[in-house]
């Protein structure tokens, strides 16, 4: 499923409009996406957690050339599925 597939879901699940769906999902989308830059998490009950994972510095092998690399410490947004999502999934 793409966005635009999403957006057209969502409007006819809750009755809204496609324009007032997108809206909705880019809503959620930029409200997730501040606060993980803040460092903080979103945690929907039953769904799943957005939260921040941090990555130590390291070395590593360039797999072109075999040559060793430094990779710097970084952040990456991580999603863990929440028990009822997983039951779902499950089933």
């Amino acid at each position: 499923m793409n966005k635009s597939e999403l957006v057209a879901a969502i409007a006819n699940e809750s009755g809204l409009k496609k324009t007032e769906a997108e809206k909705a999902l880019e809503a959620f989308e930029n409200i997730v996406t501040a606060e993980l830059a803040k460092g903080g998490k979103v945690q929907l009950v039953g769904f799943g957690t957005f939260e921040v994972s941090r990555r130590k510095e390291r070395d590593g092998i360039n797999p072109h050339s075999k040559e060793p690399m430094h990779i710097a410490a970084s952040k990456a947004p991580k999603f863990k599925a929440g028990k009822a999502l997983k039951d779902a999934v499950n089933v």
